[in-house]
């Protein structure tokens, strides 16, 4: 069971002010004006960073890994008065989260990402914090990724992980955290050379003698057959087969 760890409170009450400063100086004072009854800017400082602390998973003694991607749900009411400032508070919020994590010495595993949205479900002046550590996944020159909601050949086979597609353009296509493999996943989970994808009839997923296993539609494989929509999981970082 992972570890969980407290962040130092001198530290929180610091970073909460700077990101006060921050946002003052970006909108002069706006939300100093705006906000004073509902969901404030600063409220949901407090809860990310009491997220990051409640979420904090000791992997080895060099690394304690946090979640980068954090999901704001808001009343209707409130997310109506914060989407005036909606980029603005997104990138502070997520500042903040990176500064937090440099001072405390986390893992991040990517690209912090801080997004609000609305839930009709919540009264004004209630807000829900979602998170997940999602990996950084990154493809070598000969298999680039395509840009989330960019168009995609459909008769290209690949492997989509959240809103990007990695096509599969070689006969075996290795994945792991390793530099030398063809899509690097940086994910604690993820073995140097974790598993490959073979293309071929059938088109087959073997693992690599990983050390966590590759799980393929939630079961542990060595070598299996994958049809289009298969899952693969990787640590804990999930791809879907696509066949084209």
């Amino acid at each position: 069971m992972a570890a969980l760890l407290c962040p130092d409170m001198e530290d929180l009450v610091g970073l909460l002010e700077r990101f006060e400063d921050s946002l003052d100086r970006l909108v002069n004072g706006a939300f100093a004006r705006a906000f004073k009854a509902e969901v404030q800017p600063v409220e949901i400082a407090s809860a990310l960073q009491r997220e990051i602390g409640d979420r904090a998973a000791v992997i080895d003694r060099q690394r304690t890994v946090i979640p980068n991607v954090f999901h704001v749900e808001l009343s209707e009411h409130d997310y109506r008065r914060l989407a005036v400032f909606k980029d603005a508070l997104q990138t502070e919020l997520a500042t903040l989260v990176r500064d937090f994590a440099g001072e405390q010495r986390y893992t991040l595993l990517g690209p912090v990402q801080v997004l609000l949205s609305q839930d009709d479900d919540l009264e004004t002046g209630i807000f829900r914090v979602r998170s997940e550590a999602r990996a950084e996944v990154s493809s070598q020159p000969h298999g680039r990724p395509s840009e989330p909601g960019a168009a995609v050949d459909a008769r290209q086979p690949r492997l989509e992980v959240g809103g990007t597609a990695y096509p599969l353009v070689r006969a075996v296509t290795r994945l792991g955290r390793g530099s030398d493999t063809d899509i690097r996943i940086e994910d604690p989970g993820a073995s140097r050379h974790h598993c490959e994808i073979v293309l071929g009839q059938p088109v087959l997923v073997r693992d690599l003698s990983s050390t966590n296993g590759t799980y393929v539609n939630g079961q542990k494989i060595s070598q299996v057959e994958v049809a289009d929509g298969t899952t693969i999981m990787i640590g804990s970082t999930q791809l879907v087969y696509r066949s084209g």
